[in-house]
């Protein structure tokens, strides 16, 4: 397995996208790719394209089974970063950061 690095792991986050994809993971254990389609308001090939980054940054891992291939979250913090995020007053000195001037 490859290991992950923190950069690829916020690459592949850095799309609202997949962004979606993975709070739509993280409600559920796993769903397969015709499922997030519906729930994304996103093409087959679109969602599979945004589903092969997050894989190959490990945030997520497949298992084909028959004809479908279902998809889980690998890494439950990413989900949990997003909400601390998303929360009012969360980082509100972001910005004012001397990166940000």
């Amino acid at each position: 397995m490859k290991r992950r690095v923190p950069l690829d792991v916020f690459r592949a986050l850095a799309n609202e996208a997949r962004l979606c994809i993975v709070r739509e993971l993280s409600a559920v254990e796993e769903k397969c790719v015709c499922d997030l389609v519906g729930c994304c308001g996103l093409g087959w090939s679109t969602v599979s394209h945004h589903l092969s980054v997050l894989r190959a940054a490990g945030v997520v891992a497949d298992e084909k089974r028959g004809q479908q291939v279902y998809y889980r979250l690998t890494l439950p913090c990413v989900t949990h970063f997003i909400r601390c995020l998303e929360q009012p007053g969360c980082a509100p000195d972001l910005q004012e950061a001397v990166c940000c001037r």
